[in-house]
């Protein structure tokens, strides 16, 4: 059964522990790594794109490469969950937090993800998904070295609170957020995306230590670009590709860094909703 996320943050939110100030938990399971990937499943993407989505991050899971990275940590385990999202009340657990430390352990995952289909829901709130996904690391009973906000999306924040005030809400706790932006134009969300999602992922979603995005151009290029997306956040290290810049637009998919440059219009997502809303709503 899949629950809203946004119920569970509701409860946590009730909890006395604040975001940097938890109690020291005894039973708490300790890991590398506390990982959350965040899925845009909203209604610009195909059904087709549903399922590369869903194929891409079950295949990368098992992959050898992000084995001998969660192998290679320090502890040589980490905490995983899968939720979709879309709108502002459009949270949904896929998988929940579960503990990854041998071939088993992901296939269990990866079969989880690749069995559930659904189908996409309205608007775009990367701002909401952020909030409540911080929320979803209080009570996972796990404490890792490092958390980890993966969020992939096919467009900028359209619904909820702006997204530069939710995530640096979400970075205040302590909390890395990576980019998955997806600019493969393949469904019907032309009108309601941008041309350098990249660019806006960079400026307003990503940030924290080590922060990244890693963009994809073309469907073919999502498995490897997940794949490579979740070995440096398993890892910890630094993109090797980090630099100042634009990648090639013909290049395959690489990481581009967190920068400090003049920032894209952050609020682009929303103009455009407004623009068009009249021609999408009933």
């Amino acid at each position: 059964m899949f629950r809203p996320l946004a119920l569970l943050a509701a409860m946590a939110l009730g909890s006395p522990a604040s975001a940097q100030g938890e109690p020291y938990d005894p039973d708490a399971i300790e890991v590398d790594v506390e990982l959350l990937l965040l899925v845009d499943v909203s209604r610009s993407m195909t059904i087709n794109e549903l399922e590369i989505q869903r194929r891409g991050y079950a295949e990368a899971l098992i992959s050898p490469e992000v084995l001998t990275a969660i192998n290679g940590g320090m502890l040589g385990s980490v905490a995983i969950a899968y939720v979709e999202w879309a709108g502002s009340y459009s949270q949904r657990i896929v998988q929940d937090w579960a503990i990854v430390r041998t071939r088993e352990d992901a296939e269990a995952f990866a079969d989880a993800i690749a069995l559930h289909h659904t189908a996409g829901m309205r608007r775009t709130s990367i701002s909401s998904a952020l909030t409540v996904g911080a929320e979803y690391f209080r009570a996972n009973r796990f404490t890792g070295l490092r958390r980890v906000i993966d969020i992939s999306g096919d467009g900028p924040n359209n619904d909820g609170m702006p997204v530069l005030r939710a995530r640096d809400a979400v970075l205040a706790q302590g909390i890395t957020i990576n980019g998955l932006p997806l600019m493969t134009r393949e469904g019907m969300g032309g009108m309601w995306t941008i041309d350098r999602l990249d660019l806006y992922y960079r400026d307003c979603v990503i940030g924290g230590t080590g922060a990244f995005v890693v963009p994809v151009l073309d469907w073919s290029e999502f498995a490897a670009a997940v794949r490579k997306k979740l070995v440096l956040e398993i890892a910890g290290d630094l993109p090797e590709t980090r630099r100042a810049g634009t990648w090639p637009e013909a290049a395959a998919p690489r990481a581009l860094p967190a920068q400090a440059s003049p920032p894209t219009d952050c609020l682009i997502g929303e103009k455009i909703w407004e623009r068009y809303r009249d021609s999408w709503e009933p």
